[in-house]
């Protein structure tokens, strides 16, 4: 319906424009000629074009106001063209008219309209009309019109005759071409359509595919500029795939070299990403060329994806292993160890509270106890850490319990020079076993105020992360501190048992922090450099409706 209104629009249109050039040129030549038009003949031919311009517009109206009616306007715009023409012969003189061909782009706008049928029914019709008005004139029963029967005598019924099959063979034929070009016309139209109805779908499945991929998808052109820029790499990168078009491939990754060349290895690599906040990612990338037919080199394809998660969780798997096989190591040599400590400890208890040893070695025998006191403390940890942490967890205040903590700190002469900012608002609560938790804020704090020997600043906060799905959120709890900070080397061994920087440690602090909250299903990193001091970050993820 669309198309046809548009076709008989842009019929109409183009009528108005043939026959204000035919009132132009007439008007033209009567100025150059005045003999050329009589009087008479140019007021009528005027009048006639008048109403044409008044039947167009009044055309174009409905269809603008009464789509409907398309169909029904069609035929009036074929009739009103033969009507226009007829009455166009009959003013111009008749049989001696020359614009009988005009009849022809009635027959073509016919077939224009409707087609091939509407074609030859048009040719008819001019051509009955046609001869009508011929033999009307030969007889003289058009006189009252002007065309007296003199000039058809004049001419002859031979010329006549011949005119008409001149004029009969010439709207067939008009007909017949127009309407095998029509035909064409269409069946290409069609199969276009149908083709670029293919094209739109496939580009659009094309489209979905590559939005909807889980990996990032770029494709350059031969000079390495971007043409495709998934949503994927647009999240990864954070910029936007419009803003993306066109730029340099190396503008956006400088640290990985997408040189376009046929004989790029296909297999998987993993290489190092600075995103623009400045952390840092590991993807796997796969560069293929991108050729034509003939193998010319048109660019580059490079499918890429972030591994940086789940190289985080194989390394705390393979922590949570090792940890776990440590651990089970440190149970059984503390219960060997404690039995025989147990003993000397005793023993050395009964020697130093007899009345017989004298004061050089009974100071000897102090030191000896306190030094067993310090092992059993330790075997304490050890045992502990070793135990598996069963968390029993109730719902209460985060801002209650470090207000608390930070209360039992204020004596502690670690903590003489720190100054302690909770930023952490009162309506956060979480679930999780709250001595367990207590024993982790504890460590962190101990550990955060030890990095300071010369006094600075821990901060607290939490920041809301948002739904995770299944009626979870996320929470990220932030304790950082402004000490010295700690080296790339070690940033790696922080949460290892046994390892420490202090003098006098364990080294299961933090060992401990990273099993309890392993036991809690919460996650634990760390950001430092040298220097700047350090963040440790849980993330808390708890039931919705907490």
């Amino acid at each position: 319906m669309l198309e046809k209104r548009k076709n008989l629009a842009w019929l109409i249109l183009t009528r108005l424009i043939v026959v204000s050039l035919f009132l132009g040129s007439i008007t033209y030549f009567n100025l150059r000629q005045p003999e050329f038009f009589p009087q008479v003949m140019l007021k009528n031919v005027t009048r006639l074009i008048t109403v044409t311009y008044f039947f167009s517009i009044l055309s174009l109206v409905s269809i603008r106001f009464y789509p409907s009616i398309i169909s029904s306007l069609g035929y009036a715009q074929i009739v009103w063209e033969t009507l226009f023409v007829s009455i166009l012969i009959v003013i111009t003189g008749g049989i001696t008219s020359t614009y009988g061909f005009f009849f022809n782009l009635a027959i073509i706008n016919a077939c224009y309209l409707f087609g091939r049928r509407e074609a030859f029914y048009t040719a008819s019709l001019c051509g009955i009309i046609y001869g009508l008005i011929l033999e009307l004139h030969y007889f003289g029963k058009l006189e009252n019109y002007g065309l007296h029967r003199e000039m058809g005598d004049f001419y002859g019924p031979n010329h006549i005759l011949s005119l008409m099959f001149t004029n009969f063979l010439a709207f067939f034929l008009t007909a017949i071409l127009t309407g095998y070009l029509a035909e064409r016309a269409r069946k290409s139209e069609s199969a276009l359509k149908e083709k670029v109805v293919d094209y739109e779908d496939l580009e659009r499945v094309n489209s979905i595919i590559v939005s909807t991929l889980d990996s990032g998808l770029v494709t350059t052109n031969s000079l390495g500029r971007i043409r495709v820029f998934n949503r994927y790499a647009s999240e990864l990168t954070g910029i936007d795939q419009q803003k993306a078009y066109d730029l340099k491939l190396v503008e956006i990754f400088p640290e990985i070299d997408f040189s376009c060349d046929q004989n790029n290895d296909l297999e998987r690599k993993e290489m190092f990403y600075t995103s623009r906040d400045g952390s840092k990612k590991i993807l796997s990338i796969k560069i293929a060329p991108l050729s034509d037919k003939n193998d010319n080199l048109l660019g580059a394809v490079i499918d890429f994806k972030d591994l940086t998660e789940i190289r985080a969780m194989e390394a705390r798997l393979k922590r949570t292993d090792r940890l776990a096989a440590i651990g089970e190591l440190s149970a059984r040599i503390a219960h060997e160890v404690r039995n025989p400590l147990a003993s000397i400890s005793g023993s050395v208890q009964l020697i130093s509270d007899s009345a017989t040893v004298p004061s050089g070695d009974k100071k000897l025998l102090d030191i000896i106890l306190r030094e067993t006191w310090r092992l059993d403390n330790m075997l304490s940890e050890f045992l502990q850490y070793s135990r598996p942490f069963t968390p029993v967890k109730i719902r209460f205040s985060l801002k209650s319990l470090l207000n608390e903590l930070i209360s039992l700190l204020q004596g502690d002469e670690r903590f003489a020079m720190i100054a302690i900012k909770n930023d952490i608002v009162d309506n956060i609560e979480i679930v999780a076993d709250h001595d367990q938790f207590r024993q982790v804020l504890w460590n962190l704090l101990i550990n955060a105020a030890e990095s300071m020997e010369h006094g600075g600043e821990i901060s607290l906060n939490c920041l809301d992360r948002g739904r995770l799905g299944s009626g979870m959120r996320s929470m990220d709890l932030k304790i950082c501190d402004s000490g010295t900070g700690i080296s790339k080397h070690d940033l790696e061994l922080v949460f290892e048992p046994f390892f420490t920087t202090k003098a006098g440690g364990t080294g299961l602090g933090l060992s401990t922090v990273y099993r309890i909250l392993e036991a809690h299903n919460f996650l634990i990193s760390v950001d430092s450099s040298m220097g700047k001091g350090t963040c440790f970050t849980i993330n808390l993820q708890m039931p919705e409706n907490i």
